[in-house]
Formats: C-alpha cells, structure tokens, sequence
C-alpha cells in the first residue's frame, strides 16, 4: 500500500478539494437556473472508485451531500462491475435514493482510464421546475412531478434522446431544465478531465489508497474529539408546526455518546403526515451529519471518514424516513430541524458549541410560475434566510438560510427571472429574542405584481416553503424566542401550504422569523442595549421591556417579556 507523507498529502487533499471547486464554478457559469447560479442550492463531490465520499465543493449544501454520500455509494454498489462504461452519464431524482424530494436531481458520470474504473463524480441541483402541482400540501409524491430512476442518459458519449423528450414533456420551463442539466453535465465532465490530471501528475494508479488515507484520518480526527466528550445519553425534542388544524410533528431525539461513537435515536417520532413535509432517510441522516461534524470538528472536511461514528436509528413510517409513496416535496420544513435538536440536546453538555434556534430554520422557499407579458413561459424559486440564533459568546448575525447553506436570492435576480417587483426588503426592529446575547432579526420582503402592460398575462401561481408561523424559534438558557413569520396577501392572512393565485396588482407580504436569544435578558451588557437601540435594531420601548435599558431622555421602565410575541 502506497503511503503518503503529511506534506505530500496536504497538497494532494488541497487540490482534491480544488477539483471539485472547479467543477461548482462550471455550474456557475452555465446554469439557466437562479436557483443554482444565485442561491448555490447545488452540490459537486467524487467518490473512489468504491463509491466512498472522497471530495465536496467548499460551498455544498449538507442536506444534498450528506444524503449523496449514502445514495451515491448504495446506487454504485447494487449495480454489476461492467454496469458502467466509459462514456456514459446518469440521471436520477429518486427521493428515496438521494436527497429526498423530486427537485433534486442528480447527474452521476463514472470516470475512466485506459478502461479501468478510477471514480465517480457527481453533481445534485436544485432543479425549480420540475413538473407537479409545487405546492407543499401535496398528497403523494406522484402529485409532486417527474420521477426518474437511474436511466442513462448518455450512453458511450451518444446522449439518450428519448429521456430528454420526456423531460421537456414533463416541465413548465424546458429549455431553462435541459440547460441546467448540460451544466451538470459540464460539471461532471470537468471535474473528471482533472481527476485525471491529477493521477497522471502524481503517478498514481487510482484514487483508493488516496481515499483510503484521507478517510481515516477523517474518520480519527472526528473520533477523537466526540471521545472528549463524557460518555452518557443527552435527551432533547422539537415540536414542528403542520398545516392549519393538524397537530404539530413532535421529534423525539436520544443522542447516546460511548467512547468515539454516537448513536442518534429519533425512536418515538410522529408517523409520517400528510402532506409534503415527511423526510427521507438519507435527508435525515444529512442534517444528523451536519449537527454533529460542527459541534465536534467543524473544520473536518466531509468524506466518508465523517460518516463512521455515527449510527441514525430512524424508524421507517416515521415522518424521518417516510415510506414510499409519502409526499416529500417540503422534506425541508422538516429535515432542516434535525440539526436544531442534535444542538438542543448537547446544549447542557458543550453549551460553547451550539447557537439558539434561527428564524432561517427551516429555509424558506417561494416558487413563482406564470407566463410574463410577451407570452414566454417563466418559472423561478426564490430562497430566503431568517435571522440566525445566539451563542454563547455572540449575538446572531445575519439573516441566512441555515442549517442548509444556500444564499438569499438577489432583488435583481428575481426581478429579472420574473415580471414581479420587490418593493422593499428590511430587518424587522425587535424580532430577534432577548438574552445576554440576542437573536438576529428577521427580514421584511414586499413583492409587487404590476398591474400595467410590463406585467405578467393572467394570474401568477406561487408556492411557499417554509415554517416558524406558528412556533418560533427557541432560546436557550433562558434567551426569548424569535419573532414569528408572517405570509401576507393585500395585508390578510395567506396559506402557506396551499398553491396560492396572484392576480395583477396584488401585494405579497413575507416576514421571516427572527432567531432566538442566548442566556438571561438580564445579563446582557448595557453598551450593547444602547448600540442595538442606536442601530435600530431593537426599539427603545423593547429594550426597556426586555432588558430594563432607558435610554439617555428617560429612566428605566418596568421588565418583562412581550406576551404579543
């Protein structure tokens, strides 16, 4: 067995990583989508030639690559040897096999030289259109639109035309999916081209004892820090808000540290529901990953190393590995929780590594679809984040879109993908929770659908993604919760499940939540009250309620939480 000494592997890991970075700026610079160009909602990585995680662009989302490095890895290894040829490209959006729900798509391409098998690399993206009905209160996943096993879509270099037909059938926009699956395409091709490179380079005669290296020092890096931990069982629940009139899902999590391994045991977890928020193994197992990499070893890069410690007991039928056909295309309202709970539990324990709940969990997602004033079809999904939760050491910072990664899409992007007008974005004052440290705010967004001849012909369908209308986010060692979202459609109510139809002139209202307070409200230092006031991120009135602050013109006002909240 070939080995590596730390400085020759340290460039080899560096320019690993710098393959598939270059691969995630190929999707940048060919993909129709805004989604993907703008909101990075994709992910890159290669495996060896085992199917075993090796490598992910710096910038991946985890709820797509923690759930490709099992799904990648199961599809390789239930095919034969000679299953694969040179050449060839595949496609698949099976939620049951990768990343959860439909939208995902997924471009796999083996990777060869001189006929022998060296990798596979892959890419999933977000894919906005991908036929259905969009909306979240979806029935079964049939409803939720094209559904494509692993068929090859090029075959010895010669692409397979009858599944582009089907696609193109299947879609609103085709010409926006079928470019946006080329720049897969491109992505895998380039990523490949520089594999290659890189074994001609260094002279190796594959990519396993590379990885073989790489993953166990992962695997031993990670290990080592969980084994800092005392050993014991650390409990902690989520109650996740449904539809209107249906009881909340409760998610019951046993996080069980012995030596260097964990065990997370979400037994005792509400039946699958519904609607389009029940989650998958792989997406759940994702955002598991994602929590305990960053509480133990952040810095660790993602391979199959990472994965060994961890052992995920979700039992099937449950809302966190829902059975064939449940609907899924919310998987994230859901999925995007298991990273919240994993910090929950291990808060008593490592209360310097975990933050409050954030308003940016779950992500929020809108999909506009329509057809623009020229007659030409148009179909975008827009991401939004929320405002992050405290630490111990910090405020929240920000509104992002956390745990999942993405960015928020730019106010010139969507009116450019769109007929529609943003007419302001805004952090909301006093919507982060009080605490020693405070929760970041929420943001305001107002879209306009104009009304004159630049606007669009006939109504407008938008679907919304998203949470915290009803259960806010949480502070913890008596921090406040978050102020809550809010939808609003000419200033009434609007259901945030449902398919909801525009009409011209009408204004759309999103507030998203703010993220939760870390510590008593009464600890917190009265320069940062009065730097909060002064920003106007808190008001002087909140600031006397929450943190018995006055301001210079007056004195200190009674304390107390705002039962409005």
């Amino acid at each position: 067995m070939q080995r590596f000494d730390p400085v020759t592997l340290e460039i080899l890991w560096r320019r690993l990583v710098s393959i598939v970075d270059e691969a995630d700026a190929a999707v940048v610079r060919t993909a129709f989508s805004s989604v993907l160009r703008d909101s990075h909602d994709y992910t890159c990585m290669f495996t060896d030639s085992r199917g075993r995680e090796l490598a992910q662009g710096t910038l991946a989302s985890p709820g797509q690559s923690g759930a490709m490095a099992l799904g990648i890895k199961k599809l390789i290894n239930s095919r034969p040897a000679d299953f694969f040829r040179p050449g060839d490209v595949f496609i698949t959006n099976d939620p049951w096999v990768l990343a959860g729900h439909l939208n995902d798509v997924c471009v796999l391409s083996p990777v060869f030289r001189r006929d022998r098998l060296m990798a596979f690399t892959a890419c999933i993206l977000h894919h906005a259109d991908v036929g259905g009905r969009v909306a979240s209160n979806s029935h079964d996943v049939f409803e939720e639109g094209l559904f494509l096993p692993l068929v090859r879509l090029y075959g010895g270099e010669q692409p397979n035309e009858d599944i582009f037909n089907i696609i193109r059938a299947n879609v609103r926009t085709p010409e926006q999916v079928q470019g946006d699956i080329r720049s897969q395409i491109a992505a895998n091709h380039v990523c490949a081209q520089h594999i290659l490179k890189l074994l001609n380079d260094y002279r190796l005669d594959d990519l396993d004892e590379l990885a073989e290296e790489i993953i166990r020092r992962s695997e031993r890096s990670l290990r080592e820090a969980i084994a800092r931990v005392p050993d014991g069982t650390y409990r902690a629940s989520g109650t996740i808000e449904q539809m209107e009139g249906q009881a909340p899902v409760e998610i019951r999590c046993e996080l069980r540290i012995k030596g260097s391994d964990v065990v997370v045991d979400l037994s005792g977890t509400t039946r699958q529901v519904e609607w389009g928020g029940n989650v998958v193994f792989n997406f759940t197992y994702a955002y598991v990953h994602m929590a305990i990499k960053s509480i133990f070893d952040p810095e660790l890069p993602n391979n199959e190393g990472t994965a060994a410690p961890i052992t995920l007991i979700a039992p099937e039928g449950t809302v966190v590995n829902c059975r064939h056909p449940a609907p899924v295309v919310a998987r994230m309202q859901i999925g995007h929780f298991m990273t919240e709970i994993i910090y929950r539990a291990l808060a008593p324990v490592l209360p310097d590594r975990v933050i409050a709940g954030s308003g940016g969990t779950p992500a929020t997602m809108q999909v506009f679809f329509g057809t623009r004033c020229s007659g030409d079809p148009f179909h975008a999904a827009v991401i939004r984040g929320g405002g992050m939760g405290a630490g111990a050491a910090a405020d929240g910072s920000g509104s992002f879109v956390f745990p999942a990664n993405a960015a928020n899409t730019p106010v010139e992007i969507f009116e450019s993908d769109t007929p529609l007008v943003i007419r302001s974005r805004e952090l909301l004052a006093d919507s982060g929770g009080a605490g020693k440290f405070r929760g970041a705010q929420g943001r305001r967004e107002v879209i306009w659908v104009p009304d004159d001849d630049k606007g669009p012909r006939g109504n407008i369908g938008m679907a919304l993604q998203s949470g915290r209308f009803q259960l806010a986010p949480e502070g913890l060692f008596g921090g406040r919760p978050g102020r809550l979202a809010r939808f609003t459609v000419n200033g009434r109510p609007a259901d945030p499940y449902g398919l909801t139809r525009l009409k011209k002139g009408d204004l759309v209202e999103f507030d998203t939540a703010g993220g939760g307070g870390f510590g008593d409200p009464a600890e917190r230092d009265d320069t940062a009250v009065a730097r909060d006031v002064a920003s106007g991120r808190v008001t002087p009135e909140r600031a006397a309620l929450e943190y018995r602050f006055a301001d210079e013109a007056g004195s200190a006002r009674a304390g107390g939480v705002d039962k409005d909240r």
